[in-house]
């Protein structure tokens, strides 16, 4: 047989693009238009409704400046001659056929403000009931394609900034008529089509698909498709109905939506997303009884719920029925490194709480698909709140490694274990093509053991979700020979099965680390500023509120600071607090932190008051250290979650020039302002200029925003040169060097401060940033030989190596860490102590291990000035520490002390006896009983076993769970902790 192959593949595609699918609607009637641009932001259907002063529009008008919303009035009657058709309204916004969420979308609502359907690319038709007279209200949103074109800096990301043209076409706006044989031909063909190309060319199903597709296309004639479609439908009956092999792969296909909370949009675009995407759904669901959908993130349903009503019922009525499943139990879809560990728990508490009360639902998997890593914290915490699984696939994105597991047990670094699944497919927003389904079959790395896979399908990122194509798809491809099986069902039966047939999984221990998007532990330093802080005053709050509760009975502020929390955890969200979106949502972001600032300020305040006077210490260690009443500083002592006072004054800071000695530790300042020695028990520390500035190029190879890429060592500068050095006199408890330097157009003014009765080195830091794609880091040359480093996570530690004898070593050559870093030889270590910083490299050279601190960065997409203006953060060095030293400073510092004119009696709520435990949080319960929550952990890797000592004597104590449910009744004596343990306590009074 001659090799016509090539022939009947063009032949099909040029039959499905110009006759098939142009066919599809055998009839329309146009819409009568009228249109009013709304003036500023969105508005409600009943506002929008008496508001406007629609006007006539004509298809091919333009519409939509940035970031506006049009609203459209659309009517006509459907022609008689229809009648017992199928006719659906179409909506062509001048959609580019590309990526749907990232670009104009709209909502339909019924004249009565009932919506119907969301429109997007690739979505474009809304049902209509059995009426003549039709009528539509489009809510149409001129969203801009931030990365329309590719990486380039662009002005679209602010609504202050982005030009004022208008961007979009009305294309079509329509009655039509659905021609079912024809869909139905254009769907049979396609996924026919999409199977052969995946096959051999040895294979025999491959050429039996193509003489089929030939035969069917011999029976459509091109000038009458509609007529023909049924006819041509035919031909292609039997290859469609031959059963898959009994050893194909199955893959359990979700109906998946994607909504970034905030990325290349703002927040409150995400609100109309949702509602959008959830209609589409729900719409879907009514259509196709096995369609199953899985949504997670609280925060958007919230949203739904308080701006959607009649689209939450639906909701609710499709998760009765068993097609819509919440999932993921978190607040958000938040990043996975940088939040604390009491905001993690946070996200899972909330969130599962919130599925619960709304769904009767208890959410048992963590779904997140799109984090940037993820902490080896994570299986504990899932654990804790009654998680079974973890579902992510962001580490396919890997640079360098590929992981070697699919499905397996991930172990945390307190030997927690968790069943795991990156779906094979490789993506979050599959169509359920051949490509895709081939590509997750030959992917998966478990063959022979393993047989299933995770098949998340929908348009995502900026949402839209299923779309009616994709379930056709999938009914085709159930069980189709050559193909693998799709079996549309809900996660959770996935999960039983995938962990039924391969229990024995293997293991993979410590971090997920992505490698990948490693400058999102640097961009945007203000917005990990207002988290870091927002993170600490919520504990403050939540400490002195219940301290005041339970001593005075002071109202416990509990709706104030759920509200709270829940904004700090929405801003957690993996394009808000990584520094990876449009400059609105930054911008927004700082104003919101400073505004949780204030409210958090106010609580803090006036439990204090309620407490009197002193020094008050929300560490969970206790304290003695200089702080300052009223402007001036002063020596004082103040207990672990506790209220202290002034005591006697410390061995003061002796200042001779620029060197700085307390007794504890000397610090020698250069002309140029660089620390070159620290001397501590006797030891120099340093190997090198401490506190060495370095500019470094940093023009990554894609994501700006996201990524830094390895060349950017191999180029930097010294900021050597000071333009001035100042001695700053504080008294004799403080000794402080004031240093400023200029590079470039920027400002760089950093303090040295050693105080009476410490080792710390604070170094507080103020820089007028005004540099374009560099990054500045801090380099502190140590004289330690250490082959590892510790750097804090979510409660507790991981060490990594410092050398970079394997490429896993070598591509974690940026990390993260919380509020310190250590490293250490034996018998001498050193810590470098941060209040927002989190990223950092740390490399040894023979006897020289060097910590750097990534201080600030200048990307310009997607925002063109990124990071650009001023910067306050302090960090600092440590020397002569052990890691409990380490953690001790990083509270400290993080939560300064609050000392006012007075005294106190009151004794701390709770305080544990053994040094390695350490209380991360003290608050009253959700549940508004009075009762006290403590949640602690064991900090140092080890055992521990510990009493808790309160100052009220509980009526009953009791382990419970990360949602505060009362698990086993516990004494408060003698409580075992294993290694990086978290444990949460109920105190009922």
């Amino acid at each position: 047989m001659h090799d016509d192959r090539r022939l009947v593949e063009d032949r099909l595609t040029r039959a499905l693009t110009t006759r098939i699918q142009p066919a599809i609607y055998s009839a329309s009637t146009p819409f009568t238009v009228e249109a009013w641009r709304v003036p500023d932001e969105p508005i409600p259907f009943a506002q929008a409704v008496a508001d406007a002063d629609f006007r006539p529009f004509a298809i091919g008008d333009r519409w939509g400046a940035p970031w506006s919303t049009t609203w459209f009035r659309v009517r006509a009657t459907v022609p008689s001659q229809w009648a017992g058709k199928r006719v659906e309204a179409v909506f062509d916004l001048g959609f580019e056929d590309a990526w749907p969420g990232n670009q104009a979308e709209a909502l339909v609502y019924l004249p009565d403000g009932t919506p119907v359907k969301g429109v997007a690319p690739r979505n474009k038709h809304v049902p209509i009931s059995n009426i003549s007279d039709i009528e539509f209200y489009v809510e149409a949103a001129a969203n801009p394609d931030i990365l329309k074109h590719d990486f380039q800096p662009t002005p679209f990301g602010d609504k202050k900034t982005a030009p004022p043209d208008l961007m979009y076409r009305l294309d079509k706006a329509e009655l039509a008529v659905l021609d079912e044989n024809v869909w139905h031909l254009s769907l049979d063909l396609e996924v026919l089509r999409d199977l052969m190309l995946e096959l051999s060319l040895d294979d025999p199903r491959r050429h039996e698909i193509l003489r089929a597709i030939e035969r069917s296309l011999d029976a459509l004639d091109p000038h009458d498709v509609n007529g023909t479609a049924e006819e041509a439908r035919q031909e292609l009956e039997d290859v469609l109905s031959r059963p898959a092999h009994a050893s194909a792969h199955t893959l359990s296909a979700v109906g998946h939506a994607h909504i970034d909370s905030a990325w290349l949009w703002p927040l409150r675009e995400t609100v109309r997303k949702a509602s959008r995407s959830f209609a589409n759904v729900t719409w879907l669901a009514t259509q196709y009884p096995e369609f199953v959908f899985a949504a997670s993130q609280a925060q958007q349903y919230d949203w739904v719920k308080k701006n959607q009503p009649v689209i939450y019922e639906r909701i609710k009525e499709a998760v009765r029925n068993g097609q819509w499943r919440p999932v993921g139990g978190m607040w958000v879809e938040s990043d996975a490194n940088l939040p604390g560990g009491e905001a993690l728990a946070r996200q899972i508490s909330h969130g599962k709480r919130f599925f619960k009360q709304e769904f009767g639902i208890d959410t048992e998997e963590i779904w997140l698909p799109d984090s940037f890593g993820y902490t080896a914290a994570f299986p504990q915490l899932a654990k804790l709140a009654g998680a079974k699984w973890f579902l992510t696939q962001k580490l396919s994105w890997n640079q360098t490694n590929k992981l070697p597991h699919h499905t397996f047990w991930w172990e945390g670094i307190d030997g927690t274990r968790i069943f795991t699944h990156f779906p094979p497919v490789d993506t979050y927003n599959a169509e359920i093509l051949g490509k895709e389904l081939s590509h997750a079959v030959r992917n998966y790395a478990e063959k022979g053991r393993g047989t299933r896979s995770l098949l998340p399908f929908g348009f995502g990122d900026g949402g839209g979700g299923p779309t009616r194509d994709m379930v056709e798809r999938a009914r085709r491809l159930r069980n189709l020979e050559g193909s693998p099986k799709v079996e549309i069902e809900p996660p959770h039966a996935f999960f039983e099965k995938a962990q039924r047939e391969y229990p024995d999984a293997p293991v993979w221990s410590g971090e997920l680390y992505l490698e990948l998007h490693r400058a999102t532990y640097t961009t945007q330093s203000r917005t990990k500023a207002g988290n870091r802080r927002s993170e600490h005053l919520l504990r403050e709050a939540e400490l002195w509120a219940a301290t005041a509760n339970v001593n005075t009975g002071f109202q416990y502020p509990y709706d104030e600071l759920d509200e709270l929390w829940k904004t700090v955890l929405l801003h957690q969200f993996h394009d808000i607090l990584p520094g990876s979106s449009i400059a609105w949502v930054h911008q927004e972001a700082e104003q919101t932190y400073a505004d949780v600032a204030s409210a958090l300020e106010k609580i803090i305040t006036t439990a204090q008051q309620e407490l009197g006077g002193g020094v008050f210490n929300a560490s969970p260690r206790s304290r003695k250290e200089v702080t300052s009443i009223d402007g001036q500083p002063v020596f004082v002592h103040a207990p672990a979650n506790g209220i202290g006072s002034v005591v006697d004054s410390a061995d003061p800071v002796h200042v001779n020039g620029t060197t700085l000695d307390n007794g504890l530790v000397r610090v020698e300042i250069d002309d140029n302002g660089l620390i070159t020695s620290v001397i501590t028990d006797g030891r120099e520390v340093l190997a090198g200029p401490g506190n060495l500035l370095q500019l470094h190029p940093d023009f990554p190879n894609y994501w700006d925003a996201w990524d830094i890429d390895a060349h950017y060592k191999r180029k930097h500068r010294n900021l050597t040169e000071a333009q001035r050095i100042e001695v700053v006199d504080h008294g004799p408890l403080i000794g402080s060097v004031k240093i400023t330097r200029h590079t470039g157009k920027s400002t760089i003014v950093q303090t040295i401060h050693v105080k009476a009765g410490s080792k710390r080195i604070d170094i507080e830091t103020e820089i007028d940033w005004h540099e374009s794609e560099k990054i500045l880091k801090a380099a502190f040359p140590l004289d330690v030989h250490a082959d590892r480093s510790a750097a804090e996570i979510q409660f507790g530690h991981v060490y990594r190596p410092t050398h970079t004898n394997t490429s896993w070593d070598a591509a974690r050559f940026e990390v993260y860490a919380h509020r310190w870093v250590h490293v250490a030889e034996p018998g001498f270590g050193v810590a470098v102590v941060n209040d927002s910083t989190y990223g950092h490299d740390i490399s040894r050279d023979g006897n020289t291990t060097t910590i750097r601190l990534s201080l600030v960065r200048a990307p310009h997409i997607p925002d063109p000035h990124a990071d650009q203006g001023l910067h306050r953060f302090t960090y600092s060095l440590l020397p002569g520490a052990e890691i409990e030293d380490a953690i001790t400073e990083g509270y400290a510092l993080n939560l300064p002390l609050r000392a006012t004119a007075g005294s106190s009696e009151t004794k701390p709520l709770a305080t544990t006896s053994h040094p390695a435990v350490v209380i991360e949080s003290i608050k009253l319960a959700d549940d508004r009983s009075g009762d006290v929550i403590v949640r602690l952990y064991e900090s140092l890797g080890g055992r521990a076993t510990f009493d808790l000592n309160t100052s009220f004597t509980p009526k009953s104590s009791a382990v419970c769970d990360l949602l505060e449910n009362p698990v086993d009744e516990t004494a408060l004596e003698a409580i075992a902790l294993r290694p990086f343990q978290i444990l949460t306590l109920r105190l009922t009074r």
